[in-house]
C-alpha cells in the first residue's frame, strides 16, 4: 500500500537526521575511523579496481556468454564421469566473479537441467568461494600462506560436501542418472579449445598484471624474475589476446588493430600500468560492441557491464564499511576503526573451538558480495583475529547468506540446505582449527 512506501520513506529521513544530529564528530576514534574508511577506499581504487576487477568482469562475460548449456551438461550431467565432474565444479569457481547469491541462478540453471547434486553443489559452493580474483586479491592482501590455504580448502570443501550430499542422496541421484541416459548431446558453437584459448589468455592477463612483489629482502628466484617482467609477460599474452580477437571471435582486423595500437602507444607515453590497461579495456569494449559479424561478441561487453554494475556498488559499499569498522591497514599505514580491537580479540582471537565456530557461523549468515570478504577479513587481522578462524570465516563466508540459503531452500529443499549448512560451517570450523595450529 501506498502509506507503508511513505512510512518507509519517513524512516529513512529520521533515521539520518538522527545520526546527523548526534554525530560525534568531536570523539577522535570516530574521526580516524571516517579517515580509515576513506583512506582504504582510496587504496583499494588505486590498487585494485583497474588491474584486477575489470578483467575479472570481462572473464565472468566470457563464461556467461561463450560457454554453452551443453557444455554444462557434459561436464555436470549424468553423462559425464564422477571424477571429471567433481574437479571441473571445484575449480569452476576460480574463474567465476561471483558471489553467494549471485551463483544461485547458475546453480538452479544446471541442477533443474539434470546436473548431478554432487557436482551442482561443489560448483554452487565453489563458485563464490574461490573466484580467481578473490584467490588473487586474498594472497596480495592478506599473505601467500592463507591465499593457498583458501583454494587448498576451498577446493576440497567442495568435493568433500558435494561427495557427502550424492552419498546421503543417492537413490535420488540414481533416479535422475537413468532418466538422463538417452539424453542427445549438445553442439558447440565453435570447438572448445577455441573458448579455452580465449578465456585463458584473459585469465593469464589478469594473473600476471597483478603479479606480487616477493619480500623486499628477495632479489632473485622464480618468483622475483616473474614479477620484475610480468609486463613483458603481460604484453605477450596481449599479443595473443589479438589473435585470439582477429582469429577466434572473427572481430575485423582493422578494428582490432586500431585497438592495440591505441594501446601501445598509451603504453609508451605513460609512467602507469594503469593507463595503458584502461586504454585497452576500453578498445575491446568498443570493437566487440560495434562488432555485426557475431551478436555474442557484442553480448559479451554487455554481460561484462552487467557484472560491473551488480558487483561495483557492493563492492564500494564493503570497502566502506569495513574502513570505517575496522580500520585500514595497507603497506606501512595503520589507522583504527570504530570497533575496539579488544572486543574482537575475544570473540575471534586466538585458536579455539569456540572462535573457529563463531567466525564459521557469522560468516555463514552474514552477507558478502564480491570480494567484500578480503577488505573486512584485512581489518579483522589486523584488529586481533586469529588466522585460523579468518581462515574459517573466509570458507563459510563468501558461499553462504541468509538469503543464498533461503533461494537453496527453495531449489532443493529445506532438508538438502540444512545439510549443506551444517557441513559447511563444521567443515570450515575444523579446517581453521587446523591451519590455526600449523
Amino acid at each position: 500500500m501506498e502509506w507503508k512506501k511513505e512510512i518507509k520513506i519517513m524512516t529513512w529521513i529520521i533515521v539520518v537526521f538522527v545520526f546527523a544530529f548526534f554525530m560525534p564528530i568531536e570523539n577522535s576514534r570516530f574521526k580516524e575511523a571516517i579517515m580509515a574508511m576513506f583512506d582504504l577506499s582510496k587504496w583499494y581504487a588505486r590498487e585494485h579496481v583497474i588491474l584486477c576487477l575489470l578483467p575479472a568482469f570481462f572473464i565472468a562475460g566470457v563464461i556467461s556468454v561463450f560457454v554453452s548449456q551443453g557444455a554444462v551438461m557434459k561436464y555436470f550431467g549424468a553423462k559425464a564421469k564422477k571424477w571429471v565432474a567433481y574437479t571441473v565444479a571445484s575449480v569452476s569457481g576460480t574463474i567465476l566473479a561471483v558471489c553467494s547469491c549471485t551463483i544461485l541462478p547458475l546453480f538452479s540453471s544446471i541442477h533443474k537441467r539434470g546436473a548431478g547434486l554432487g557436482p551442482a553443489i561443489a560448483f554452487l559452493y565453489s563458485g563464490p568461494a574461490i573466484n580467481i580474483l578473490a584467490i588473487i586479491l586474498t594472497a596480495r592482501i592478506l599473505g601467500f600462506e592463507m591465499g593457498l590455504a583458501r583454494i587448498i580448502g576451498a577446493v576440497v570443501f567442495a568435493i568433500v560436501i558435494g561427495s557427502v550430499m550424492s552419498l546421503i542422496y543417492r537413490k535420488e541421484e540414481k533416479a535422475k542418472k537413468e532418466e538422463q541416459i538417452n539424453f542427445p548431446d549438445m553442439p558447440e558453437k565453435r570447438p572448445m579449445w577455441q573458448t579455452a584459448l580465449h578465456f585463458f589468455t584473459l585469465v593469464l592477463i589478469l594473473v600476471f598484471a597483478n603479479w606480487g612483489k616477493p619480500g623486499n629482502d628477495v632479489t632473485s628466484g622464480g618468483w622475483f624474475w616473474l614479477w620484475a617482467n610480468k609486463w613483458y609477460i603481460t604484453s605477450a599474452f596481449g599479443l595473443l589476446l589479438i589473435y585470439s580477437l582477429i582469429f577466434i571471435l572473427k572481430i575485423k582486423w582493422q578494428h582490432v588493430l586500431l585497438a592495440a595500437i591505441a594501446t601501445f602507444v598509451s603504453a609508451l607515453i605513460s609512467n602507469s600500468p594503469l593507463i595503458p590497461m584502461v586504454t585497452g579495456i576500453a578498445g575491446i569494449s568498443v570493437i566487440t560492441l560495434i562488432d555485426k559479424k557475431d551478436h555474442d561478441n557484442k553480448e559479451w561487453t554487455i554481460s561484462t557491464w552487467g557484472f560491473a554494475k551488480q558487483i561495483m556498488p557492493l563492492l564500494a559499499i564493503g570497502v566502506l564499511v569495513a574502513g570505517f569498522l575496522l580500520g585500514s591497514t595497507h603497506d606501512d599505514i595503520a589507522m583504527a576503526g570504530i570497533i575496539p580491537n579488544e572486543w574482537i580479540a575475544n570473540l575471534v582471537g586466538g585458536n579455539s573451538i569456540f572462535s573457529n565456530f563463531f567466525a564459521s557461523v557469522v560468516g555463514a549468515f552474514m552477507y558478502f558480495a564480491t570480494l567484500t570478504e578480503v577488505p573486512i577479513l584485512q581489518g579483522l587481522i589486523a584488529a586481533g583475529m586469529g588466522k585460523g578462524p579468518a581462515l574459517a570465516l573466509l570458507l563459510a563466508g563468501p558461499s553462504l547468506s541468509l538469503p543464498n540459503m533461503l533461494v537453496i531452500r527453495g531449489v532443493m529443499g529445506t532438508q538438502k540446505t540444512l545439510v549443506y549448512v551444517v557441513l559447511v560451517v563444521v567443515m570450515a570450523t575444523f579446517s581453521g582449527l587446523i591451519f590455526g595450529a600449523i
